[in-house]
């Protein structure tokens, strides 16, 4: 099999084949001081929200299945280990958040942090992006949500309560697995499940309404799926989704090597379980298909998690639950001064 650590870039006219063992992938941080907008855009059926922040480009959780690896390809990196290793900070991103929701064109729908990286990435701890920008959006009383793996959003509790109190928040755990061995497979550098409950519970009992997402359910991997509901519910957890595996592009050749590296027995049994749900293949590119399976396996795992929620009373809309959007409004001028 040929040896994709790093795949090659489609998009680059050129490339390079080390002879013998290349060298070891050390971490290199860049800044970005030129980036021009930080309120991204979705129009995909597949995702549940519309606008994204992103402070940062690569993640060093460094999870084999992730389907953001192909955007670090645009730059010129690889979608192997130049994602997990070469970082990207968007240092200004505070100061265009700001910028962008006192534009007359922005009405206050929800934003999600983040959508192509963990917004608690170990760098986090030093350039606070995403604690400033949520800063900001308290001020604003922007209706937020955040997706992440990491234990580092407890030190946020503050600012999060904020928006608690003042707007909308969902903060969601992503947990795929209770094994730990399996975890440490496919999500190498992420905090271990146990840690994520801890911080969720902590987010709980501060009055923040948190969730766990089961993302991605990966065929042939994802067998605890009620015990991770239950364990999310003892926890505090409110509300819960599944995603389908996504393997776009150089993550399909990048997730088997890993695979097979780090757990060989099971690797023929997953890749087969995975094309099943995906009429063959590996990926499904259809929108409105690629976070969703099809078949046995899928429709059953879709039951399961239906089954379990209703049973421990996640997705329940409350009754004070404010739409999103009507929070939403710009300081004035005094307000920005003094508070």
């Amino acid at each position: 099999m040929q040896y994709v650590e790093n795949p090659p870039n489609p998009w680059l006219t050129h490339s390079v084949e080390w002879i013998g063992e290349p060298p070891e992938a050390t971490l290199e941080v860049f800044e970005e001081t030129e980036t021009r907008h930080i309120i991204t855009h979705n129009n995909s059926p597949d995702v549940g929200f519309d606008y994204t922040v992103n402070c940062y480009r690569g993640c060093i959780h460094g999870c084999t299945y992730c389907f953001s690896r192909p955007t670090h390809e645009y730059l010129g990196y690889g979608a192997g280990t130049d994602f997990d290793r070469k970082i990207i900070a968007k240092v200004n991103a505070p100061e265009l958040l700001r910028k962008e929701l006192m534009k007359p064109s922005w009405k206050g729908a929800e934003i999600v942090f983040s959508f192509t990286s963990d917004p608690y990435i170990p760098l986090e701890a030093n350039y606070k992006l995403t604690r400033r920008c949520l800063e900001v959006c308290a001020e604003f009383r922007q209706p937020i949500g955040v997706i992440t793996k990491s234990a580092l959003v407890r030190r946020d509790i503050d600012v999060l309560q904020d928006l608690a109190r003042n707007a909308k928040l969902g903060v969601c755990f992503t947990i795929p697995f209770t094994d730990v061995d399996v975890a440490r497979a496919v999500e190498p550098f992420a905090p271990l499940p146990e840690a994520r409950f801890h911080a969720m519970e902590a987010l709980a009992k501060a009055g923040i309404r948190v969730g766990i997402g089961i993302a991605p359910v990966i065929p042939g991997l994802s067998t605890d799926i009620p015990v991770l509901l239950k364990r999310a519910k003892e926890v505090g957890a409110e509300y819960a989704f599944i995603n389908m595996l996504r393997l776009p592009g150089n993550v399909a050749p990048y997730f088997e090597e890993r695979l097979r590296e780090k757990l060989p027995t099971k690797a023929d049994r997953v890749l087969n379980r995975i094309r099943e749900a995906r009429d063959g293949k590996l990926n499904s590119s259809v929108f409105g298909e690629r976070m969703r399976g099809k078949g046995q396996y899928w429709e059953a795992t879709e039951r399961l998690f239906k089954i379990h929620c209703e049973r421990l009373g996640f997705n329940k809309k409350r009754a004070h639950q404010t739409p999103a959007g009507t929070t939403f409004r710009r300081p004035t001028a005094q307000a920005s001064l003094f508070g």
